[in-house]
């Protein structure tokens, strides 16, 4: 046990926190066995230093979240002075201003009838939130067996057991089994390696009738929602081909099905919209988002509903039973408000569209080292997917993967100066996400440093 004195020092030594980590923190996605972690102490604008002085482009933006950058004093302080007026109250029966005006200037922001906002406290929880509230919304319309969720394969939803059953990622799923009962999975809109219409000269929207098929296996009847991120994470930024939005929209129509928007990473300005959903054109009735609603300040989230799935409930007794004691805190909501002013001060929207093409440029500019299979994307949030031979897409599997992602190039990224995510999600990828107020002087390092990790991971473990 640590005494007092160990934890109450604001002047801990490096080696000191090093050893306080090692011993007590339990770090998230991390064997707990892993050598001492990186400690990042400060942060500003695009970059973050550690406890040793170094400094790193953060170019994974924390994770997908510090959409303003780091050393935002504004955020802060607005934090600061609502602390100051009310640290915290629930908005379960009561309702404090901060609450109040980021569910009105979220409604004003969301597209189409999307008008009312229940805050969760992350990504996970707005899930969670979604699929409870897709069931219950049903239930009072009638039509109790519909509880089953379809999403689609490699997909991450977030950890809880709602949301883990939603995650088509088998992997992780499987300690847990078994997980909340209704999920199914479909195909993605990985183009790189399509085998539904890779036999066609055009894609064929196979991918978008795959959601019909699982619908019809699974019986209308019995299927609640389908949940789709506008750009898919997990696996690598799979972007969705033309028209196929609108033939989802079509097929959930037909079947009577919700369609939930996953925004958990891909609102507020990372797709260069204030939300995916408008960037390809279709109108969901739920969102889901988080992280870049504070722009990583203080936690929060919100599952954002259309009038037709609220309707219900404002009939009779109806109530949604569903509720979280910090959702909604009035310090995040403060936070999120300063955050938002921000995105119209700066024009933080027209930054990224206006720097995609830079950024996808300096990305596939890297495709002349054999290792960079594909480059995918939009707005800041793009993937490089890694291959041992660039013409038949042989990847990399098992152990040999395992050594070139996390003994080599993770750590080799890193020692340069960049933070990122070399990751296996189906296969393995380099993703980069950096804060949306970066440019192309960002872009050309990140540029620089992956061209010499990469040309050293081909060296090594290809030639």
């Amino acid at each position: 046990m640590s005494t007092r004195t160990e934890t109450a020092d604001a002047e801990l030594s490096p080696a000191e926190l090093e050893r306080l980590a090692t011993e007590h923190l339990w770090m998230h996605f991390t064997p707990l066995g892993d050598d001492v972690p990186h400690i990042i102490t400060k942060g500003e604008g695009c970059y973050v230093w550690d406890i040793h002085g170094r400094k790193y482009l953060d170019g994974l933006s924390g994770l997908f979240v510090v959409q303003a950058g780091h050393g935002r004093t504004e955020i802060a302080e607005a934090a600061s002075r609502q602390a100051g007026d009310l640290g915290y109250f629930p908005i379960w029966t009561y309702a404090h201003p901060a609450a109040i005006r980021l569910a009105a200037r979220l409604a004003e922001l969301a597209p189409g009838d999307i008008n009312r906002v229940f805050f969760t406290t992350g990504g996970s929880e707005a899930v969670e939130t979604a699929w409870k509230l897709a069931r219950q919304y049903h239930r009072v319309k009638g039509e109790p067996g519909r509880f089953k969720v379809i999403a689609r394969d490699l997909s991450y939803h977030g950890t809880t057991l709602g949301a883990l059953a939603v995650t088509g990622l088998a992997s992780i799923r499987a300690p847990y089994e078994p997980v909340t009962p209704g999920g199914f999975h479909c195909a993605n809109t990985n183009h790189y390696r399509c085998a539904l219409c890779s036999h066609a000269s055009a894609c064929t929207l196979a991918c978008a009738d795959d959601i019909e098929r699982a619908i019809l296996r699974e019986d209308p009847s019995t299927v609640a929602a389908v949940f789709l991120e506008p750009v898919q994470n997990a696996g690598g930024c799979f972007t969705p081909p033309e028209g196929y939005f609108e033939r989802v929209r079509e097929i959930c129509d037909r079947y009577g099905v919700l369609l939930v928007s996953d925004e958990v990473i891909c609102a507020f300005g990372r797709l260069g919209y204030m939300f995916g959903c408008e960037r390809y054109g279709y109108q969901p009735d739920i969102i889901t988002c988080a992280k870049g609603l504070t722009s990583g300040y203080s936690p929060l989230g919100a599952t954002l509903v259309s009038d037709k799935v609220a309707a219900p409930f404002l009939e009779g007794e109806a109530t949604f039973l569903h509720g979280i004691t910090f959702a909604g805190h009035p310090v995040s909501c403060a936070a999120a408000l300063a955050n938002l002013d921000i995105f119209d001060r700066e024009d933080i929207l027209e930054n990224v569209q206006s720097n995609e093409a830079a950024f996808n440029e300096v990305l596939t500019d890297l495709c002349d080292i054999p290792i960079v299979g594909d480059v995918r994307g939009a707005g800041y949030f793009w993937g490089l997917e890694l291959v041992k031979d660039p013409d038949t897409k042989e990847t990399f599997e098992g152990d040999e993967e395992h050594e070139m992602l996390k003994g080599f190039l993770s750590p080799r990224l890193f020692e340069l100066g960049l933070i990122c995510r070399a990751d296996d999600r189906g296969d393995p990828v380099v993703q980069l996400a950096p804060p949306l107020v970066s440019g192309p002087e960002h872009f050309d390092e990140i540029n620089g440093i992956l061209r010499k990790a990469l040309t050293e991971t081909w060296e090594r473990f290809v030639t």
